[in-house]
C-alpha cells in the first residue's frame, strides 16, 4: 500500500486560521491520501523565515495554499507559493469558503484556478 501523500498548508494566518484546522482534520479520516504534520508558523520567525519555510517544504509532497477572501494582501501566502514553484513542488490553490469570493496569492501563476473544496476533489487534487 502506497504511503500518504505529506502535505504544507499556506494559508493567510490572521484570517483563514478556521478554515485550514478543518482542513488538516480531513486528514484524520480512513480514507484519507493525504498526512499533515502541522508546519504553520504560530509566532514570527526569526532570522532568515524564507530558509526555514524552504526547509519545511523539503519533507512535503504536495503544497496547498487556501485560499480566502483576503489571500491577495497575505505576503507570507505569496511568499510560501513563490518558495514552492522555486523548489517545483506539486501544489494546487483551494477556495477556503463556498459562499465567499476568494483571492489568489499574488505569486500565482494566471493559469492557477482556485479549486473547489470537496472531499472527492481534494482526494483528486492531492493524487
Amino acid at each position: 500500500m502506497a504511503r500518504n501523500k505529506r502535505i504544507f498548508i499556506s494559508f493567510d494566518f490572521d484570517n483563514d486560521e478556521g478554515a485550514k484546522i478543518m482542513l488538516a482534520g480531513q486528514a484524520k479520516k480512513s480514507d484519507s491520501p493525504f498526512d499533515f504534520k502541522d508546519a504553520s508558523v504560530k509566532e514570527p520567525l526569526t532570522g532568515d523565515w524564507k530558509e526555514k519555510v524552504k526547509r519545511r517544504m523539503d519533507n512535503v509532497d504536495v503544497i496547498i495554499v487556501l485560499c480566502g477572501k483576503h489571500t491577495h494582501k497575505a505576503s507570507g501566502v505569496a511568499a510560501e507559493l513563490t518558495i514552492a514553484q522555486e523548489k517545483n513542488k506539486k501544489y494546487f490553490l483551494l477556495a477556503a469558503y463556498p459562499d465567499k469570493t476568494c483571492t489568489k496569492p499574488t505569486s500565482a501563476k494566471s493559469s492557477d484556478k482556485v479549486n473547489e473544496w470537496t472531499w472527492s476533489n481534494l482526494k483528486t487534487l492531492i493524487g
